[in-house]
Parts: structure tokens; sequence; C-alpha cells
């Protein structure tokens, strides 16, 4: 078989099952171990999957660049910012993560709500400008473009400074064994360190994050106190989550 056959049938494999485990792969085909471990890198090296110990798992599409990213699967973010919004309480201090679908929560949000929200993306500080009963605290630092928030030292250290009530994290990746991950070392250590700071982090995980990772693991479930989806129950990766006892929060229309 050759090597470009190979890789369509992993990509094949990969589509069907969510996940490839290298030594059971090799077994079946009669292959080393090593030619299918060259084959994940290469599909890897093409974005075509992420490499984790062992295999392989489908790659978050969210790994876009921003602005791209506002065009993927925007009605399911739409679905869970409405229903994240609801866990915003009035007087209550919330801290709003970056990215396209926090975006969304804040369009969410009604005008008259009268909150504190912390955030590290100049992008949702300046949606919430309209917003004049919510007080707005942006969290300084080293702007990382992708995500269009700030990470770094500079912004780890501003966040020790603060508290909250609740903490809307996002993600690109929710998947049982890889865990809740993003596509940047920074940008993970940041999220977690956000996490530090609120009394309850709840996910964002809009369908195209579900049943996929990314390469930087953020926190683990058992640090989480829910996730707001839209993926349907019966989804293998939700229904597996919810079996271990993690809180579904289901934003269907």
């Amino acid at each position: 078989m050759l090597a470009a056959e190979r890789q369509v049938l992993l990509l094949e494999r990969l589509s069907r099952d969510g996940k490839i485990v290298a030594k059971d792969i090799a077994a079946e085909l009669g292959l080393s171990d090593d030619s299918v471990r060259r084959d994940l890198r290469e599909l890897a090296a093409a974005g075509l999957c992420q490499r984790v110990y062992g295999g392989a798992l489908p790659v978050s599409p969210a790994l876009a660049q921003y602005a791209d990213r506002t065009l993927v699967q925007p009605a399911s973010k739409d679905r869970v910012a409405a229903r994240a919004a609801r866990l915003i309480e009035p007087g209550s201090t919330v801290i709003l993560d970056g990215g396209t679908t926090t975006l969304a929560v804040v369009r969410a949000l009604p005008l008259d709500l009268a909150c504190t929200v912390i955030t590290h993306s100049p992008t949702i500080a300046a949606a919430l400008l309209p917003h004049e009963s919510i007080d707005v605290f942006l969290l300084g630092g080293r702007l990382f473009r992708h995500s269009a928030v700030t990470c770094g030292a500079a912004a780890v250290e501003a966040a020790q400074a603060i508290s909250a009530d609740l903490f809307l994290l996002g993600v690109t990746g929710v998947h049982a064994t890889a865990g809740l991950t993003t596509g940047d070392v920074e940008e993970a250590a940041m999220k977690r360190a956000l996490a530090g700071r609120a009394a309850d982090t709840v996910v964002l995980a809009s369908a195209e994050k579900i049943g996929v990772a990314s390469p930087y693991r953020v926190l683990p479930f058992g640090d989480i106190a829910g996730i707001v989806t839209d993926t349907a129950a019966d989804d293998p990766t939700v229904a597996e989550l919810r079996d271990r006892g993690i809180t579904i929060l289901t934003a269907r229309d």
C-alpha cells in the first residue's frame, strides 16, 4: 500500500471512529508501527489530525485565524452564547475569555444588565461599550493576535489581582480523552490563571469543538462547573462526559 493510500485510509478511520490507535491499525493493516507513526506525523504537519500519545485525534477547526473563525458554526455559537448569557446574574462579577463564542455571549446580554466584566480581550471590551450598566476591566499584556487576547507574564500577573463569581472559558477542543485543549501554550496558561480567579468555570463548546483536540491542555474536567454545548445528547463525547458526572448545559433550539 502506498503512503498516500495509507493516509487516505487513516483519515477515513479518523472521521469514522473519532480516533486512531497506531498499534491497532498497524496490526490490522499488517504495517509496522513506525510506518503508521510516520503517516500520522505527515498528516499532523498538514493540519489534518492532532497527534497524541499512541495515535491521533481529529484536529479542531477552531484553530483557524480569528477572522476565519467567525465563519465557523455561527448558529451553534449563538445558541451556546444565549444559554451562557443566562448564567450571568445581575450584580455579579464575570470573567469573559476571548474568542468568537464569548463575543456572541456579549451580543446575547440584555442591554440593561448591571454587572462587572473582566476580560483580557480588547474585542470583548469594545463590544461591551453599548452596555452602559456593565463595568468593564481590561487586563493588559502582550497581544496574542490569533485570538485577539492578551497573554504572557504581564497578563498572568494582572489576573492574580482579580476575583470573580464566574469564568466563561473558551477552548478549541473538548475530548473525553484529551480533555479541554487550545492551540497555544501561553494562551492555555492564561486561561488557567483566569480559571483560578473564579468561583466557577463554565466551558463554552459550540459543535465544532466537541470530540476534537488541540495541542495544549487547559484544565482537567474536575476543575470546571460544566460545559455549555448545543451538541446532541447522544453524541459519543457528550454522552461519555455526562456518564462521568460532568454537567452538560444544553443549548438547543
